[in-house]
């Protein structure tokens, strides 16, 4: 905007300088008269009086009354000096308009440009702007009407690693980081057309989308622990190279489904999967009953006692029968070099007995040892296996030492005793879990 006061305008007839209003002759080029020529007639060249006629006046007069003592001049100043130096700057504003003081210039502002009509219907109560305090001591956040995410419990080394700022709890690279570029140029001019406007306004929403996206994927992190959980599982990955596809397996492939699901759902999710295992392994051992004929319950503990016995009775003919294959073979060989191997052979024997043998029960358990340590329910189940009371308690210390261990999530890999038979080791794991030793595995 030019500024009135740059521009002096002089009497072309008089040649006096003009202050106020002029007038303009509407038909002849620059022709500009004061009012006394105006009003005498005055002609020359061209010009003539009756031509038609422009009023211009120099802004020298008041816009809100005489009693306010500002002229539309001085308020076009003001208004253009705050948009330049901003609200605030009244030293400024003062030596913008010159003729006004930097108080006067405050008081007038704010009482018709704020307080007053013109204030009212520019800034409505419902969109004033809102002043954030920014020199608050570190850590303080301002309150919000959504509630606050608790800051990531992270340990120093952990928020450097990650570019974590905990006092204003966010990351230096968030995901989408790129989002804000496709809007940083971005701005409306008064020459866009409407396609442009609409162009403009369909990128500012898409980037709206985007920083929902940003936010649900920080609450979702944030809600189910993946920050300490992921320190947790780098730290386990570089203590185990080889680990079989077991419970954590299965829940890191299911980790996809957190998005849709809160932390009580989730939990309450794996632990009905855990049963569902549990459940199927029943219906499979309550089947495998009912193809043999056993239709009660009651039935299956002597059952599972003549099982035993007939394998039990099955190894030994076994055994019978190799020891005599092996007798015959030996009274065949007549050499010194068969007689040798058939000792190697003998003494291998004896070294690698079966470990299954150990793992037997006799027909009267009372007289083991550890027998005292179990319960009726335990004498009935190492009884339908066919385990010694003194195997069982180990195997049993093997599996509550890896339940807790577990638990307290430390990597173990169990070592069972040699020879333990898979059927007889779910077994142990299912009358443990139904008894409320350990928890759904």
């Amino acid at each position: 905007m030019n500024d009135w006061r740059m521009t002096k305008n002089y009497c072309t007839y008089c040649q006096n300088l003009v202050e106020g209003v002029r007038i303009r002759c509407a038909e002849c080029p620059d022709i500009d008269l004061c009012l006394p020529c105006y009003a005498c007639g005055a002609e020359f060249g061209s010009h003539k009086k009756d031509h038609d006629y422009i009023v211009l006046d120099n802004l020298d007069f008041p816009i809100y009354g005489v009693s306010i003592n500002w002229t539309a001049g001085e308020e076009l100043l003001l208004l253009d000096s705050v948009e330049q130096y901003g609200f605030g700057n009244w030293n400024d504003i003062s030596s913008h308009v010159e003729t006004k003081s930097a108080e006067e210039c405050k008081n007038h502002y704010i009482a018709l440009y704020i307080h007053g009509n013109i204030g009212q219907v520019t800034f409505p109560d419902s969109f004033k702007a809102r002043i954030v305090d920014h020199t608050a001591e570190p850590g303080f956040s301002p309150p919000s009407h959504n509630q606050p995410i608790p800051p990531a419990d992270l340990t120093v080394q952990e928020q450097h690693e990650l570019g974590y700022m905990p006092y204003r709890d966010d990351f230096e690279r968030d995901y989408d980081n790129a989002a804000e570029s496709e809007i940083s140029g971005l701005c409306l001019h008064h020459e866009d057309d409407e396609i442009d406007t609409v162009f403009k306004l369909a990128q500012v929403d898409k980037y709206r989308q985007r920083l929902k996206e940003r936010q649900r994927r920080k609450t979702i992190a944030r809600e189910h622990g993946l920050l300490s959980q992921f320190f947790q599982n780098r730290q386990q990955t570089t203590k185990i190279t080889k680990k079989k596809p077991g419970k954590e397996d299965l829940h890191q492939r299911l980790q996809v489904f957190s998005q849709v699901l809160s932390t009580a759902e989730r939990e309450q999710y794996f632990e009905n999967l855990d049963k569902e295992k549990l459940i199927k392994q029943k219906i499979k051992e309550l089947q495998k009953y009912r193809r043999n004929g056993i239709t009660k319950l009651e039935d299956c503990h002597e059952y599972d006692v003549e099982r035993c016995m007939r394998d039990k009775k099955k190894d030994t003919t076994n055994k019978k029968k190799m020891v005599s294959m092996a007798t015959t073979k030996r009274t065949s060989m007549v050499s010194k070099k068969a007689a040798n191997e058939e000792n190697a052979n003998s003494s291998s024997q004896r070294g690698n007995a079966s470990p299954k043998s150990e793992m037997q029960l006799v027909h009267d358990p009372s007289t083991l040892p550890g027998f005292e340590l179990l319960s009726a329910r335990e004498h009935k189940l190492c009884s339908s296996i066919g385990m010694k009371p003194a195997s069982y308690v180990t195997v049993k210390t093997c599996i509550l030492k890896d339940f807790l261990q577990r638990r307290q999530g430390v990597p173990v890999k169990v070592r069972y005793p040699s020879g333990l038979e898979k059927s007889h080791r779910l077994k142990i794991i299912n009358f443990l879990t139904e008894a409320g030793w350990i928890g759904a595995a």
